[in-house]
């Protein structure tokens, strides 16, 4: 089985000590993926969500308003704040993940994967593209790209280092060669179009079928 609170624990100790260790100007900056968020922001919306969970409070789950609210909420704490609140909220929350609906930490993991990500490429820390939490986010994505392809009448062969995975049953038959963490990427909309068409695509580029549904392609290309 998935041990999602390990993946879990493991990205959130990897955060932590980048953030404590970070100067507080580069917890200012904008992160290049998110550009909406500052670093720091990334951190309160990674704490909060964990505090929400514990709360109860569910409401209106993973919509913009939602993470919003953490944000603002947070937004004059200090790094040491965040980082003691997500210390608590975070070991509550992996206590109780098995018990989970397994779509529902799925998507967690890949959240909090995602936006790992988005706070090394704000401090220029590149790392952990292969962790755990990474290979979980992305099986995650290419089970919910499933629900892409099959409304697109297309069967969807993705191919990275790790494997082969066939998602739809459509049928327009396309295939695609991606390295993994590029894949995980561009399926939370961190890849421009011109991006995704260069993978290695059968016949013509379907970078559509590579999205999820809440994200959309950045307008300019992202190299991290």
């Amino acid at each position: 089985m998935t041990d999602y609170a390990q993946a879990y624990s493991a990205l959130r100790s990897r955060v932590s000590d980048l953030v404590r260790t970070a100067d507080p100007e580069q917890l200012e900056r904008l992160a290049p993926a998110a550009p909406e968020w500052r670093v720091r922001d990334l951190v309160a919306h990674l704490s909060g969500i964990t505090a929400d969970v514990n709360a109860g409070n569910l409401d209106g789950v993973a919509t913009d308003a939602w993470t919003a609210r953490q944000v603002d909420t947070r937004r004059d704490w200090s790094i040491e704040q965040l980082l003691d609140e997500w210390d608590t909220e975070g070991a509550k929350v992996e206590a109780v993940m098995s018990s989970f609906p397994e779509v529902a930490i799925g998507q967690m993991t890949c959240d909090a994967a995602t936006h790992e990500q988005d706070i090394r490429g704000g401090l220029e820390r590149p790392g952990a593209r292969d962790c755990d939490a990474v290979v979980i986010g992305c099986d995650w994505g290419l089970q919910v790209l499933a629900g892409v392809a099959d409304p697109a009448d297309a069967t969807l062969r993705v191919e990275t280092g790790a494997g082969t995975t066939t998602v739809g049953t459509g049928t327009r038959q396309i295939g695609v060669r991606v390295d993994r963490f590029e894949l995980f990427r561009t399926m939370t909309g961190r890849r421009s179009l011109e991006q995704i068409r260069s993978f290695g695509w059968d016949g013509d580029p379907a970078p559509e079928l590579l999205v999820l549904p809440i994200f959309t392609p950045r307008a300019t290309p992202l190299v991290e």
